[in-house]
């Protein structure tokens, strides 16, 4: 969508949602309901009753002018007998009286709010999401039909007051908005199955749905030239709108039954929760009954929820990975509900005689949402002034950045805890700080313990990983554990001391790294040593490399002989049996034209074993260079492909001659894989000379493919590729999306340290 849809449904979505908030706030929306009685307009029903009767408003009340113009003059009320929207009133009382009414949208805070506001705020919302999403989850398909999605909902809870004006756009765009939502709803849950590798229990063409929304389309054309067909047909929208909810229902409610999947059971929660109040309480009533529990402005604003509560799991950053954020979420919701109820107590006890049960709802609901809202911000700012948070005499997240990188740079456990103990003691402050050592086979301490300092073994038994005791004067904190020893780190001063809490987290988490850093050295020491005691070969080799070696060698030969076997070898075995055929043929009439064909196929199999040899080993790498050797290639390319090859090679001057080979192999792997994999039309590559080695820059337009399914599947060869990079210490840059192309970028600086068994690999 993001080529072809994402701007044309925007650029829509503007026109129509600047069209429809243009016409709910031309005049404000009064729904009066009149009826005719010997020639005038008399009140019948009133709408917003405290409105009214401030402004004198009474049932019995003759409307004489609708801004300005008679009365008779409003189109609706042929088919319809109510005043829907109006900027000023001429009323006559029954006394004879006339009053010029003159109404302002906030005369009336209900429209206000439901019609105007919330639409609007929803529909500016919903384009800042929909940018949000359409450059936060590229390429992905389920945030293309979730844009969709939103922005249908959004138009259609913003076309609901312009429909209710008998507005002939508003009513077009709301019944094939409604309908169509719900199409987009099911075509991305179907696609969702398939993403989170689910059995989808309904047919798989949904597209032919979409006929369902060209129907509405269709009735809300006809509504609009045959105005007194509209009940009939809102209704038939309607009935089409429960069937598909119905439908969408039945799909979740049988497959959270049938695969018990939290996905599925947080999806069945965000689409049906919000649906309940606009089913129960408007539709089904409208329908079977021609009367509505609540209005649908109001039902409406539960409907916002599914859209929003999707993308409460599509920003991050993988799709639907939202554990945490739901329990993070409920973390914050309680926290905010605890002092709301707090505070709203108190209000009450205080001023609740001054204030009416709405104003007391309204402050409540405007505190919970401002501290949940506080939450989030606190939290995004706590993240960005992380470095000068805690302390004001230092930085507690870079302190531990800068004790780690000191510590992890130590290869001996003795070393690594005084350095580690020196850190503690610098940076929080105190005398004593050392590392305790205890021996489980004899039961006793093998560090020296400070004269001030009493450690009780029993102490050391009890405490745990991640544990950080607070004993007399002192904090034990427990450091590492192995099959003899027990360490702990023992932090005294001379007066009681006490940490304090980012203090405590500050150590906590050095303790974990220092942990890991102590297992690490261990298997560094043991290797060493093993090394240094190892019986060495005659030859000066180590065992075990040598056998390394060996196994590599024979692995690399066992691959060689297969291919070779699956393709030259059974090519000669093929020829030898038309030879034997010939050999013993009574009929030599046709043999010289049989030998023909023989040669010919000998001729194409030793070109095919010399193009192995020429992989095996690029003979003109040697004699004429790498640039000759990379033109052959590349020639060799050309005559097979079927795409536009682009190519630029600088010429080179490497002292490291392994690079050449690598340069070559990095080539011919790029190209293989455009010829087996891209289906591109245009390939690129070019070799670049640096100042400290070269760039290697690939890119073509074919299907391209997702970059962590290819790395975790080690397929068309990538993996390769970035071990020989790596192998050089140089970097290798990968960017790829479905049907969007493949761009490769890999640099490598002559003079770092290689690998030389990588070096020297294929």
């Amino acid at each position: 969508m993001h080529s072809k849809l994402f701007w044309p449904a925007i650029i829509l979505y503007l026109i129509l949602g600047f069209y429809l908030n243009y016409v709910n706030y031309s005049a404000p929306f009064i729904e009066i309901e009149v009826e005719k009685e010997d020639g005038q307009w008399l009140v019948s029903q009133l709408y917003y009753e405290d409105w009214a009767e401030s402004q004198n408003i009474a049932i019995g009340d003759v409307i004489l002018t609708v801004d300005e113009h008679p009365i008779d003059h409003l189109k609706q009320l042929k088919y319809k007998s109510k005043i829907i929207s109006a900027n000023e009133l001429t009323v006559m009382k029954p006394s004879g009286n006339i009053m010029n009414i003159h109404i302002k949208h906030i005369d009336i805070p209900q429209q206000f709010l439901y019609i105007l506001i919330v639409p609007a705020c929803y529909y500016f919302l919903t384009l800042f999401v929909a940018f949000y999403l359409h450059f936060k989850q590229r390429n992905s398909k389920l945030a293309d039909l979730l844009i969709l999605f939103m922005l249908s909902v959004s138009l259609a809870y913003v076309s609901s007051g312009v429909s209710g004006r008998l507005n002939a756009i508003g009513i077009i765009v709301n019944r094939s908005s409604m309908v169509l939502c719900l199409i987009l709803l099911l075509h991305f849950l179907r696609n969702y199955f398939l993403f989170v590798k689910t059995n989808w229990v309904f047919m798989n063409n949904i597209k032919r749905f979409y006929i369902f929304p060209l129907i509405a389309f269709i009735l809300g054309c006809i509504g609009t030239i045959y105005p007194t067909s509209n009940n009939i047909l809102s209704n038939v929208v309607l009935a089409i709108f429960l069937i598909l909810l119905l439908i969408i229902s039945s799909i979740l409610l049988i497959s959270y039954f049938k695969y018990s999947s939290p996905q599925l059971k947080i999806l069945l929660s965000s689409i049906l929760i919000p649906f309940l109040p606009f089913l129960f309480l408007y539709a089904l009533p409208k329908i079977l009954f021609d009367t509505q529990i609540l209005s649908a402005e109001i039902c409406s604003l539960f409907l916002l929820l599914i859209p929003f509560s999707f993308i409460f799991t599509q920003v991050t950053e993988r799709l639907f990975d939202i554990e945490y954020h739901i329990t993070r979420l409920r973390y914050y919701v309680i926290f905010s509900l605890t002092f709301t109820l707090w505070f709203t107590v108190g209000l009450y006890f205080i001023a609740g005689r001054y204030l009416t049960m709405t104003v007391m709802s309204g402050v409540a609901f405007f505190t919970f949402t401002s501290l949940v809202i506080l939450f989030y911000v606190k939290e995004k700012v706590d993240y960005r002034k992380r470095k000068i948070l805690f302390s004001t005499k230092g930085d507690y997240i870079h302190q531990l950045y800068t004790a780690v990188d000191k510590i992890g740079k130590t290869i001996k456990i003795n070393e690594l805890l005084e350095k580690f103990a020196y850190e503690v003691s610098v940076h929080l402050e105190l005398e004593d700080v050392f590392v305790l050592t205890y021996n489980y086979d004899t039961n006793e301490f093998t560090t020296i313990v400070g004269e001030n300092i009493t450690i009780h073994p029993k102490i050391m038994e009890e405490i745990r990983l991640g544990e950080i005791r607070r004993v007399d004067k002192v904090y034990v904190a427990f450091l590492h554990q192995d099959a003899h020893y027990k360490r702990a780190l023992v932090l005294g001063h001379n007066n009681t001391i006490h940490l304090k809490d980012e203090e405590l987290l500050w150590l906590e988490l050095l303790l974990l790294y220092v942990n890991n850093f102590i297992e690490n050295t261990k298997l560094v020491e043991e290797l060493l040593e093993e090394l240094k005691h190892m019986k060495q070969a005659d030859d000066g080799q180590l065992p075990w490399l040598n056998k390394l070696l060996w196994l590599r060698f024979e692995e690399e030969k066992y691959q060689l002989a297969q291919e070779l076997h699956d393709t030259n070898l059974q090519e000669q075995l093929h020829i030898a049996r038309e030879v034997d055929v010939l050999v013993n043929a009574k009929n030599t009439t046709d043999i010289q034209g049989e030998l023909a064909k023989i040669h010919i196929q000998m001729v194409t199999s030793l070109h095919e074993l010399r193009s192995y040899c020429e992989n095996l080993k690029p003979p003109l790498l040697d004699t004429l260079g790498l640039n000759a050797a990379l033109e052959k290639l590349i020639r060799k390319v050309q005559e097979r492909a079927n795409f536009l090859l682009i190519y630029t090679i600088d010429r080179l001057y490497l002292e490291d001659e392994r690079m050449n080979l690598m340069i070559y192999r990095l080539f011919q792997e790029l190209l293989n894989n455009a010829l087996k994999h891209s289906y591109a039309t245009s390939v690129e590559i070019h070799l670049k000379e640096k100042n400290d080695g070269f760039e290697i820059i690939y890119s073509d337009d074919g299907v391209g493919c997702n970059v962590e399914d290819i790395i975790v599947a080690e397929s068309m060869g990538i993996r390769g590729m970035q071990e020989r990079v790596k192998a050089f210490n140089g970097h290798f840059y990968i960017d790829s999306h479905i049907n969007k192309g493949m761009s490769i970028r890999i640099t490598v600086k002559e003079g770092s340290e290689a690998l030389d068994y990588d070096a020297h690999s294929g």
